[in-house]
């Protein structure tokens, strides 16, 4: 019987994943934020009413299985065009799905079947929510995509409505996960949103499941600047009490200085693993060298990390 994974994210991070753990003999489910505000998608949740499909489309492509072609077509944004301009193709078609079935959710799961998913994607609420912060400075900052643009320092992130009820069928697959994954993606406005939906927490909590949390190799500007994987746990614990989960995956080697340099004009830093600190956090550290470089750019190894990942799924049970 095949092992079930749960990843829960959002953005690029969880995407690169995603690709690398379809390639394995395991049932996924990615778990989506729909906290998303800017772009095509906040278009589209403030003219229509619905969550933001951007992260959910980004997802069903990472797990999609069809010529290169229709994922390039689902990708598509149009350049031009009085409406069109800035829209994605798989956007406009997630929403016209939703309008279709009635339910976003349902729209998903149609869209998954055209595109021959493997796996199964769900959003963490089947309603539009509003991500809020409180910098450090006690202002409040409303909006996912305002809020690392206020460069504050962000001491505490909450939803909007405070009534979300998660998925059915999201409680029902963290129940039976063998393993769950938190991340990759930003702390604040990715990962986190997912979390603070009401029964969440709980659920990953009652769950026999391995858990484990992928730390970004790299800060993020207004949000993660100057923070040690070991501060980005504390930002979990904070939101979401200790224990959550028991290992941390962690980039453990050098990035070359060429790829620091381009990163510095984003204001990001690599990330520095303070070993000691994470395991006085109650974690086993998982480190190697996680990451690949390319065009100065840098992402998850998405073969690397799926095989430290499945390999806490060959563990006997603690």
């Amino acid at each position: 019987m095949r092992k079930k994974v749960v990843v829960i994210g959002g953005g690029t991070g969880l995407s690169v994943i995603l690709r690398g753990l379809k390639t394995f003999e395991v049932d996924i489910t990615a778990i989506v934020t729909v906290a998303d505000d800017g772009g095509s998608s906040g278009i589209l949740r403030k003219e229509l009413d619905i969550p933001p499909p951007g992260d959910v489309r980004n997802v069903l492509v990472a797990l999609a299985e069809v010529e290169p072609l229709v994922e390039e077509l689902f990708q598509h944004r149009f350049a031009s065009g009085d409406g069109l301009n800035g829209h994605s193709l798989g956007n406009l078609l997630l929403a016209g799905m939703t309008s279709i079935t009635g339910d976003f959710q349902k729209g998903i799961s149609t869209i998954s079947r055209v595109l021959n998913v493997r796996g199964r994607v769900l959003p963490a609420a089947n309603e539009s929510i509003i991500l809020h912060a409180e910098m450090n400075d006690g202002s409040i900052v409303s909006g996912e995509s305002q809020i690392p643009l206020a460069s504050k320092g962000i001491k505490r992130v909450y939803l909007s409505p405070s009534y979300v009820t998660p998925l059915p069928e999201t409680i029902q697959e963290l129940a039976q996960a063998d393993l769950i994954v938190l991340g990759p993606g930003s702390l604040y406005t990715s990962i986190l949103p997912n979390l603070l939906v009401p029964g969440i927490v709980e659920a990953i909590r009652n769950s026999k499941a391995k858990k484990a949390y992928i730390c970004n190799a790299m800060t993020q500007a207004g949000e993660t600047d100057g923070y040690t994987a070991s501060d980005h746990l504390q930002g979990l614990i904070n939101h979401c009490g200790e224990g959550l989960v028991k290992y941390v995956l962690v980039n453990g080697e050098p990035i070359s200085e060429a790829v620091l340099e381009r990163y510095q004009v984003e204001r990001a830093q690599q990330v520095i693993v303070d070993d000691k600190v994470l395991e006085d956090l109650g974690v086993s550290i998982i480190k190697d060298r996680f990451v690949l470089e390319s065009n100065q750019k840098l992402r998850h190894d998405a073969m690397k990390v799926s095989e430290a990942l499945l390999d806490l799924l060959k563990e006997q049970p603690q």
